[in-house]
């Protein structure tokens, strides 16, 4: 039997998160059942934080975190909106919602738009363009936390697959290892719902969604291109070491495992990107999918659960698990250890109740 103070279960962006802060008050041991970090989420994310997606509260999240992000974890780059006359009504809402956080936002016309982005076609009749955008380096995060952790004393253990969990709490792997401590957190992304049954704990309801990634060759100039979303919520575009990162934002509900691309899906990429710009899909280079995994109102959930004492929830961080993480760990950090609420969460609008694990109904 291993003994720890923390045993955090998850090797995301989320459980890594918090790892590293915990491992400030004691020994920590990070537990994940795939032979690499970040294998099913963090690892398939276009890592980028913008103020284009969540609500308040995880708009919020994102500017606390933001600080933590500083190169060369992140990168400056700059994100467009884009609307056609039937979505500026969206597209109004967006730059109010944004200029909570950013005070740089403009609004640009079409021939505006052209500059920053010449294969946008003619539908697009109004854009956003918000210059704090951020490229984030997801591999250097998820390395570096790791680093931090086992800097600290504590423990980041691959291939360590749960099979069994007993309230108190100690972990048994499928390898027959047994690892214990009175603090358990349940950080395991699509399967957080799934450990919570394994120890014996309701619950939340989370909903687990594929999104679905394609990547095709770009022109030259693509390298000055910014970070390109439709407002009605249904394409993106990333430039990305001289090809393009292109969605169709999809959420396909989907059973916690090794997500795969659709054929249905990869064509529907294909057919946004020729349905909103004029570049030329000669060939698909790569395709993959991840996890997104939810809650109820697609906040991410930090908090005790009321059913089982130790048992901590960190959970349902959406498709913003990068730019909220920092946030996330200082929350966790402070329910855990007794600490009080992290200093600047209150002023940006986030209450401990707004990311409990018992709040509203459950889906």
């Amino acid at each position: 039997m291993e003994r720890a103070d923390f045993l955090i279960l998850g090797g995301g962006i989320a459980g890594l998160s918090a790892a590293a802060r915990l491992a400030r008050h004691g020994r920590a041991v990070l537990l994940e059942g795939e032979e690499a970090l970040g294998y099913h989420s963090s690892g398939r994310s276009v890592s980028f934080s913008h103020y284009g997606i969540g609500g308040d509260v995880v708009r919020a999240l994102t500017a606390y975190s933001r600080p933590a992000l500083a190169p060369p974890l992140g990168q400056p780059f700059p994100t467009l909106y884009f609307a056609d006359e039937k979505t500026l009504t969206r597209l109004a809402l967006l730059a109010d919602d944004i200029a909570r956080f950013s005070d740089d936002i403009r609004t640009l016309d079409r021939r505006a738009m052209a500059a920053w982005f010449p294969p946008l076609r003619p539908a697009a009749v109004r854009g956003l363009l918000d210059p704090s955008g951020l490229k984030l380096d997801a591999d250097l995060i998820l390395q570096t936390l790791a680093r931090e952790i086992r800097a600290a004393g504590s423990a980041v253990l691959l291939g360590h697959r749960v099979a069994a969990i007993e309230p108190g709490w100690t972990v048994r792997t499928e390898a027959g290892e047994r690892f214990a401590a009175p603090v358990l957190v349940n950080a395991a992304g699509a399967w957080a719902d799934q450990v919570a049954l394994l120890a014996g704990v309701a619950p939340l309801g989370l909903s687990p969604r594929r999104r679905t990634i394609i990547v095709v060759e770009a022109p030259p100039e693509s390298a000055g291109w910014p970070f390109v979303h439709s407002v009605a919520g249904d394409f993106y575009l990333l430039p990305e070491a001289g090809r393009l990162l292109v969605s169709p934002v999809d959420e396909v509900p989907a059973d916690p495992g090794d997500a795969q691309p659709e054929d249905y899906d990869v064509a529907l990429a294909a057919d946004r990107l020729e349905h909103y710009t004029t570049i030329e899909l000669t060939r698909i280079a790569h395709r993959w999918a991840g996890l997104r995994t939810f809650t109820h109102d697609r906040v991410p959930t930090a908090g005790f659960a009321a059913d089982a004492p130790g048992f901590f929830w960190l959970a349902g961080q959406g498709g913003y698990g990068f730019q909220t993480a920092p946030a996330m760990a200082a929350i966790a950090e402070a329910l855990i250890t007794g600490a009080a609420w992290p200093k600047g969460l209150a002023e940006l609008g986030v209450l401990v109740e707004q990311v409990a694990p018992g709040r509203g109904a459950r889906s």
